[in-house]
């Protein structure tokens, strides 16, 4: 497990809990915390679970594992990847649970298509102190697939583990418009979040800041459908729907970032789509503008 903050902690002490033998790679407090007491989750519900685990800071002493999972920050993917390159087997499998649709691109041009699963995760968690997930909510689903649509033992057992760990699992046949369906709704509460520096709850009230992020996540679908990927026509009211749904209060992940003065994932998600926009040649005004307005504080406090 390459990186074992929220989402790569969380998922992999399900893997533990399912049997499997995983090293998950940390560092800092975080680290040692979890050499010495272990890992657990808190969760607000009361589901808790806890774990002896193997940890380590050196991505270099695990040699050829069966499955390496990828659950760092985006900016540090190119990198990690080319350590993971120095260490996967033939028959090591690469499997990403970070933000958006980059990370696969980077991965299958890496590691080879056939290496690469796709995959997605749902699960509100973060670190609340060292060795410890803080989970919100009862959410934790998954979606596993290879990108040929075929069913292999490796994505059916990792479905079963997860699912014998209490995690809602499944397999999908089509696992690039999974990603990216989550992806352009991702990109359209990212990016008005952090541009208007509310929760969702106003943003969906106002017409006009609803007219926008409508129009953020139409792009985005538009973009995708350019790309090859199967997205349906109307996906972005669909967004809108789901949109309406959600707690007054939701905002996310990345405008937790901006708000603390951290690196924020704006180039791989709004961002990602100016960029593989231009690809494929689809104007996407919106998603730009927004991307340009942020893009001071993409490096941080510091450099902002």
């Amino acid at each position: 497990m390459i990186g074992s903050g929220g989402v790569g902690g969380f998922y992999g002490l399900k893997l533990v809990q399912a049997g499997h033998d995983v090293t998950f790679v940390a560092r800092g407090a975080h680290l040692k915390a979890m050499q010495e007491t272990g890992l657990h989750i808190e969760n607000d519900l009361g589901n808790n679970a806890s774990a002896t685990v193997k940890a380590t800071d050196d991505i270099l002493s695990l040699d050829q594992p069966d499955l390496i999972i990828i659950a760092v920050k985006m900016w540090d993917l190119e990198d990690i990847a080319r350590d993971l390159k120095k260490i996967a087997g033939p028959n090591t499998a690469v499997l990403s649970l970070q933000n958006g649709v980059i990370k696969d691109y980077v991965l299958r041009r890496e590691f080879g298509e056939e290496s690469v699963i796709g995959g997605v995760g749902y699960v509100a968690t973060s670190i609340g102190r060292p060795g410890v997930i803080k989970q919100v909510g009862a959410l934790q689903r998954i979606k596993l697939g290879e990108y040929d649509g075929q069913k292999r033992a490796r994505t059916e057992e990792l479905v079963r583990s997860f699912a014998d760990a209490g995690v809602e699992a499944s397999l999908s046949d089509n696992i690039a418009r999974v990603l990216w369906e989550k992806y352009v709704f991702l990109v359209g509460l990212s990016s008005m979040t952090c541009l208007t520096h509310l929760t969702i709850g106003p943003i969906r009230e106002s017409e006009g800041s609803r007219g926008v992020l409508r129009s953020v996540i139409a792009e985005g679908v538009l973009v995708g459908r350019a790309q090859g990927v199967s997205l349906p026509e109307d996906y972005a009211d669909q967004c809108m729907e789901l949109v309406d749904n959600l707690p007054y209060t939701m905002t996310s992940s990345m405008f937790h970032d901006l708000e603390k003065g951290n690196r924020l994932e704006l180039p791989w998600l709004g961002g990602g789509v100016v960029s593989l926009a231009r690809e494929v040649d689809v104007p996407v005004p919106v998603n730009t503008l927004i991307t340009n307005a942020l893009s001071p504080y993409v490096s941080g406090h510091a450099k902002a």
